[in-house]
């Protein structure tokens, strides 16, 4: 497993440390001005126990970070107590039964490699350092979800404490209102979870990759052509789009055409990836990989290498459309034209999303998703590139059916992120569970 912290400790505001321990809980290296009163390190469920009872006693609102990668920093409130879960990251998996049961702070790589060994899957994130906590509680875009669900739908259990200090079990037969929150509410659920428990399933027996690169003076013939063509593509395919100011092989800015793919075998990893091969633009490509064996260890890392880089501040933004490609074309060159240098990329995901889920808190999604990382390093950005994200997605509002907790931008740029009635079911839930609102509510949101 990677290594973590050391063993955790309370830390009061003014104390030494408090600043290293506050940053070092956000992947986002972003400093929000926001300062929490006191920092709890829980290092296991008694101590998280303990805090919720502390924090009652003083009348303390509680934010609670598992990984660290929310890019709003949602965790970092001013006042209060951050209750920082990294340090339970314990995994069991019970191969026989094809389930699992991880604390909140295991790390989606650490998970993965420990299902590998048994050839035991589960959606994990798709990068490397991702808390599953926070992952699996705003939805869970993870490996394989056009084809096997979000991630939260094979979340068939948690063990959670609540507002008055009790911990209990959750799931389809006990406490079934407390699962149906933890599946989508993100940063809003109303409680601290100490463990998940997932239902596994058997590892895809190939694993791979196929790229394509095009210089982006051919965004609008690429971007037409993989709109066409995406609601065909199977759905263990992740056909996706990345706008890169130094793309794959040509370190020049382009769209790279990444498809991971998860399939029984190489001989239908191969068949579902040719539409790229038979494309009308290939011809426009600078170059074209062929169909790459990759474990999901090397994919998740090789992200973080490339695109999600440290010591980086990050603006995140995304939403939902059902809108053809046609009209938006013209604010994708927008996009492009004014995107800032790496790691900042957008990203155009194809999704068309099944006709129904089962019922849950998470309950908005649609055909394509369109997410924007602005990413700045040093201290040459300018205002223009410290907005990109946010200026972009508020001007493409119109033909947005809302956002994508994962990505949420909610501080800056309050979006729907679930479906009205869903959220008024967990408003109604919050209210009972939560009345004195021990727990941070979203930073911002709309009805």
């Amino acid at each position: 497993m990677t290594p973590k912290f050391g063993r955790g400790r309370t830390i009061a505001r003014g104390e030494d440390g408090f600043e290293a321990a506050l940053l070092g809980t956000s992947f986002n290296a972003h400093d929000p001005g926001r300062r929490p009163a006191l920092i709890v390190q829980a290092n296991d469920e008694a101590e998280v126990l303990a805090a919720v009872a502390q924090a009652r006693a003083a009348g303390l609102a509680i934010g609670i970070c598992s990984g660290g990668h929310s890019w709003s920093q949602n965790h970092i409130r001013d006042g209060g107590m951050l209750l920082d879960m990294s340090r339970l990251d314990s995994i069991a998996i019970d191969a026989g039964n094809s389930t699992a049961i991880i604390g909140p702070g295991c790390l989606a790589g650490d998970l993965d490699a420990a299902l590998a060994k048994q050839k035991l899957f589960f959606p994990v994130a798709h990068a490397y350092t991702v808390g599953m906590g926070g992952f699996l509680l705003q939805g869970g875009f993870g490996w394989n979800s056009r084809a096997t669900g979000m991630a939260c739908q094979s979340v068939i259990g948690i063990d959670v404490v609540l507002a008055d200090g009790s911990l209990v079990h959750a799931s389809e037969t006990e406490n079934p209102q407390l699962l149906w929150a933890a599946r989508g509410a993100g940063p809003g659920f109303f409680g601290v979870v100490v463990r998940f428990h997932l239902k596994l399933r058997p590892r895809p027996r190939y694993v791979g990759m196929k790229a394509q690169v095009f210089r982006i003076r051919h965004l609008e013939a690429v971007m037409s052509w993989a709109d066409r063509v995406g609601p065909d593509v199977a759905p263990f395919v992740e056909f996706q789009l990345v706008f890169n100011r130094k793309a794959m092989g040509i370190f020049a800015h382009g769209i790279e055409i990444l498809t991971p793919v998860l399939a029984d075998s190489h001989r239908e990893a191969r068949a579902a990836v040719a539409f790229i091969d038979n494309s009308p633009v290939r011809r426009l490509a600078s170059f074209t990989l062929p169909l790459l064996p990759l474990s999901l260890g090397m994919m998740m890392k090789a992200g973080e290498r490339t695109l999600f880089l440290p010591n980086t501040r990050w603006t995140a933004d995304s939403m939902w459309m059902n809108t053809p490609i046609d009209p938006l074309l013209p604010a994708l060159r927008r996009i492009a034209d004014t995107q800032p240098g790496a790691p900042s990329h957008a990203l155009w995901l194809n999704w068309n999303a099944p006709p129904s889920r089962p019922d849950m808190a998470f309950s908005l999604e649609a055909r394509t998703y369109l997410a924007l990382y602005g990413g700045l390093r040093g201290s040459t950005s300018t205002p223009r590139d410290e907005s990109w994200a946010t200026d972009h997605m508020r001007a493409l509002q119109a033909d947005s059916i809302g956002i994508q907790l994962a990505d949420e931008n909610l501080g800056r740029r309050p979006a729907a992120f679930m479906a009205p009635a869903n959220l008024a079911r967990l408003d109604a839930l919050r209210a009972h569970h939560d009345p004195e609102g021990r727990f941070n509510p979203y930073m911002g949101r709309v009805a």
